[in-house]
């Protein structure tokens, strides 16, 4: 069948009549189609990044791709109500339910809408291909917490005042070799036993080359099939702990980079996974000698011209824009961090001394700093990079706060407050310590609020409070081993 055929055929489907997918992508569709027919492609993945910027979907035949783009793909409603154990944490059989929330009871379906742009073969499976998609209600309405969409706003929202964000990122994550899968049926639940590993290599030799030759097999499979799926990548390098990986990855636009590091996790995961590895995007695992890992978001701000507005005219001067983008993100970090680290785990991270932040304050080339400010005139990559997030957060929200709180310090001509040289000694505001610290930062603040809406933040609150709940249930060792002797 011709591009044309196809064509006509998407632009009489349900998706392009109620303006789900515009004539761009019905066109960008109908040339994609054409090329898989002549292909030797078996199947697609047709998938969404959901709350915890895991990919869930079904897989379809090649032949059966074109529905997907006249009709879209019907998944239950529940795969966005869950926490990260998998339980349905919303109450679906009750039918009290309002709003977009009551077409989900019963456990009722979503309407999945491709992006054809983000269509990708599969380095490591190339009879298959990815196909992201954006989640709506099944009778096509916005869902206001839908991550993808999310981000789409919020850089609408900037683009309203003339700018863009483009961001670099720095991703750092373990990788251990597979001992044991732990597939016994004992060991099956919600969630259920995790692999046992060991270590590739016993690292704290940071950046030191027969440490990375050591573990060059694995760092070039990952980067070459990161760089068949049109990743960026910038560099690989042996981080301080062992058996710590970081990757990084020239600069791209805000949702372009979002899409990008879903493919990289779960790349990366599905890819070590074959090889009897374990990848894990964990903040801190809980293994003797180990180090936490962050995920240092670098951002510029580009106006309509092209121009980087955070190029100071002078050594030590911000711009107004950078100083309004740094008071934005300080002044909304602790409201901000749910979305930034939104596990249990990611708040281990936030200790002094150890090249993490544990406070809200900003510092020129300062690591020790949550916002190290990167700026000298006329160099074009000026930037500030935010080090407050974990690896395992999910990227479209991460950046949607990014671009909503430093909008917000350019919207109330905010200027930041003098940056600090002694990161871990002084009076700033120390971030959450804890999940329940930052959810109720989050549910106490209006950021969110006023500019995603109250059902977002409402979703967040239910989805976050379910996890600390669990986590609160569980007797640690740290308690076994305090009381239980001496009691």
């Amino acid at each position: 069948m011709t591009s044309s055929s196809h064509h006509d055929r998407i632009a009489a489907g349900r998706l392009a009549r109620e303006g789900l997918l515009d004539a761009e992508a019905v066109t960008a569709a109908a040339e994609l189609l054409a090329r898989v027919e002549g292909s030797e492609l078996e199947t697609v993945r047709v998938v969404f990044a959901d709350q915890h910027g895991l990919l869930r979907g079904k897989t379809v035949t090649a032949a059966s791709l074109g529905s997907i783009f006249r009709a879209g793909l019907n998944l239950p409603g529940t795969l966005l109500l869950k926490d990260t154990s998998n339980r349905t944490v919303f109450p679906v059989w009750e039918g009290a339910a309002e709003g977009v929330m009551k077409t989900m009871a019963g456990a009722g379906d979503m309407l999945l809408v491709p992006d054809p742009a983000t269509f990708r073969i599969l380095p490591w499976a190339p009879h298959s291909a990815w196909l992201f998609c954006d989640p709506y209600t099944r009778t096509g309405e916005a869902l206001p917490f839908a991550p993808r969409p999310v981000l789409r706003r919020a850089v609408g929202a900037l683009a309203e005042r003339g700018l863009s964000l483009t961001v670099g990122l720095e991703v750092e994550f373990h990788v251990y070799t597979r001992e044991a899968a732990n597939l016994g049926h004992h060991q099956a639940g919600m969630p259920g036993q995790p692999p046992e590993t060991a270590l590739l290599d016993q690292g704290y030799q940071f950046l030191a080359d027969a440490n990375y030759d050591r573990l060059e097999p694995i760092m070039d499979l990952l980067r070459r099939h990161a760089q068949a799926l049109g990743l960026p990548v910038r560099s690989t390098e042996v981080e301080m702990g062992p058996s710590q990986f970081e990757f990084t990855f020239d600069p791209a636009s805000a949702l372009e980079h979002a899409d990008n590091m879903i493919m990289f996790r779960t790349m990366v995961k599905e890819v070590c996974a074959r090889e009897g590895l374990h990848a894990t995007f964990m903040c801190r695992p809980k293994k003797e000698n180990g180090a936490s890992s962050g995920w240092h978001l670098h951002q510029s701000l580009v106006d309509g011209e092209g121009r980087n507005v955070l190029i100071p005219e002078t050594e030590g001067a911000l711009t107004p824009e950078a100083s309004g983008w740094i008071a934005g993100l300080l002044t909304h970090a602790e409201e901000s961090c749910l979305l930034t680290t939104p596990t249990v785990n990611g708040y281990k991270r936030y200790q002094p001394y150890q090249l993490a932040p544990d406070r809200i304050e900003w510092g020129y080339d300062n690591r020790g700093a949550m916002v190290r400010a990167l700026m000298a005139p006329g160099d074009g990559a000026s930037r500030v990079e935010n080090r407050v997030a974990e690896p395992a957060a999910n990227p479209y929200f991460y950046f949607a706060s990014q671009i909503l709180s430093g909008l917000s310090g350019l919207d109330q001509g905010l200027t930041a407050p003098e940056p600090v040289e002694s990161p871990y000694d002084n009076d700033a505001t120390a971030l959450p310590p804890s999940l329940i610290a930052a959810i109720e930062a989050f549910e106490a603040g209006d950021l969110y609020r006023r500019a995603l809406g109250p059902e977002f933040v409402e979703y967040m609150s239910v989805l976050k409070r379910a996890e600390w709940k669990r986590y609160l249930s569980v007797v640690t060792e740290w308690e076994h081993t305090e009381y239980f002797g001496i009691f």
